[in-house]
C-alpha cells in the first residue's frame, strides 16, 4: 500500500473520530423514547418495531371525574406497572381494542341511562376481557357476576337460562351495584374497588386502616392493582396510537346486527328454531349466549327476546 492510501485512510479515521466526539457534546433528551422521537420525528408511537422504551406516564389522569394523585410516587409506580403490562401484552390488548368496537356501543348507553360514569366500561374490560368468561370462583360473563349476586338483583339462572351471559341485563345489574357502592362510599373509585374486593371486605379495611381513599389503602395484590389496570386500559384505549396500537376501522370487530323475536312458548329445538329464521344453531347461541341448552321451556307469564342475526350479516360483516 503506497503512502497516499495510508494518508487517505488516516484522514477518514480522524474525521470519524472527530464526528463521534462532537456527538458526545450534543444535549440528549432525557428518556429513551424522547431520544428515539428526536431521531424519528415522524413517529408518535411508544412502540416501534422491536425497539423497547419505558412507557410515559400521563401528566394528569382521572377516573369517573375523580383525580388520580399521580404526584404520589407509589400511585405513579402502580399505574406505571399496569401501563407496561397492557402496552407490551400486545396480542391481548389488540383483541381488547377489537372487541370494544363491538361491545362498547351496547354498554355505554346503559351506563349513561343509569347515571354511571362512562369510565366504568373499562371495568368490564378488566373483569372479563369483553368475553363470556367463567372464573375459578364461578363468576360469569362480561361483569363476572356470582350466582348469589345475580339472583339478588333479579337475574334468572337455571339449567336452560343464565342471564349473567346476557350483556344488556348483566350490565343493568352491574349499574345497580355501582350505584349502591357509590352511595355507601362516596366515591366512584371506591365503588370500583369494591366490585373486586366486595363491599364487606372494603368496609372492614376502611375501619382497619382508618381511610376511605383507594390510593391510601393496602388491599392485597389483586384489588391493589385493580383500579390501576382499569386506568391503564382507559389511557391506552383513549390514545392507542401513542402506545403502539395502529388499528383502522377495518381491523375492528363490527357490532352485531340483528332483530329480536319475542318468545313466550316452549322451543323444543334451538336448531329447528334457528332454521325457521334462515340461520343456524351456532349463530343463535353466539347472539344469545344466555341460552344454555338446546331447548327453551315455556313458563307461565314469562317471555324472552331472542336476537336473530340480520340476513346476510355473517357474510357481509366486513364488507
Amino acid at each position: 500500500m503506497d503512502n497516499r492510501k495510508l494518508i487517505l485512510i488516516g484522514l477518514v479515521v480522524t474525521a470519524v473520530c472527530f464526528f463521534v466526539l462532537m456527538l458526545s457534546f450534543i444535549p440528549r433528551p432525557n428518556s429513551g423514547f424522547e431520544r428515539y422521537k428526536s431521531l424519528n420525528p415522524w413517529s408518535d408511537s411508544v412502540y416501534q418495531s422491536s425497539l423497547i422504551f419505558a412507557i410515559p406516564i400521563p401528566e394528569n389522569l382521572s377516573f369517573a371525574g375523580e383525580e388520580v394523585p399521580l404526584q404520589y410516587f407509589d400511585v405513579r409506580e402502580s399505574l406505571d406497572r399496569e401501563l407496561h403490562v397492557n402496552t407490551f401484552w400486545h396480542s391481548q390488548t389488540v383483541l381488547l381494542l377489537k372487541r370494544a368496537n363491538r361491545y362498547f356501543p351496547i354498554i355505554e348507553p346503559i351506563l349513561k341511562k343509569n347515571n354511571i360514569p362512562d369510565d366504568f366500561k373499562y371495568l368490564a374490560v378488566a373483569e372479563s376481557g369483553l368475553t363470556q368468561a367463567v372464573s375459578p370462583s364461578k363468576a360469569v360473563g362480561f361483569w363476572q357476576i356470582l350466582e348469589g349476586t345475580a339472583k339478588e338483583y333479579g337475574l334468572e339462572i337455571n339449567k336452560e337460562v343464565d342471564e349473567r351471559y346476557h350483556i344488556e341485563k348483566s350490565t343493568e345489574v352491574a349499574c345497580q351495584y355501582f350505584k349502591k357502592a357509590y352511595e355507601k362510599y362516596g366515591t366512584w373509585t371506591m365503588a370500583a374497588a369494591s366490585y373486586n374486593f366486595g363491599m364487606n371486605g372494603i368496609t372492614k379495611q376502611i375501619d382497619r386502616q382508618d381511610s376511605n381513599s383507594y390510593y391510601d389503602m393496602v388491599l392485597g395484590d389483586e384489588t391493589g392493582r385493580y383500579v390501576y389496570r382499569i386506568l391503564a386500559l382507559k389511557v391506552i384505549f383513549e390514545n392507542p396510537k401513542q402506545y403502539g396500537f395502529f388499528l383502522d376501522s377495518t381491523d375492528l370487530y363490527p357490532p352485531l346486527e340483528y332483530t329480536e323475536v319475542k318468545v313466550d312458548s316452549t322451543i323444543t329445538s334451538i336448531a329447528s328454531f334457528a332454521r325457521q329464521y334462515g340461520v343456524n344453531y351456532k349463530l343463535i347461541k353466539l347472539f344469545n349466549p344466555w341460552l344454555r341448552e338446546n331447548y327453551l321451556p315455556g313458563k307461565q307469564g314469562k317471555s324472552y327476546l331472542i336476537k336473530i342475526p340480520r340476513k346476510g350479516f355473517r357474510e357481509e360483516a366486513y364488507k
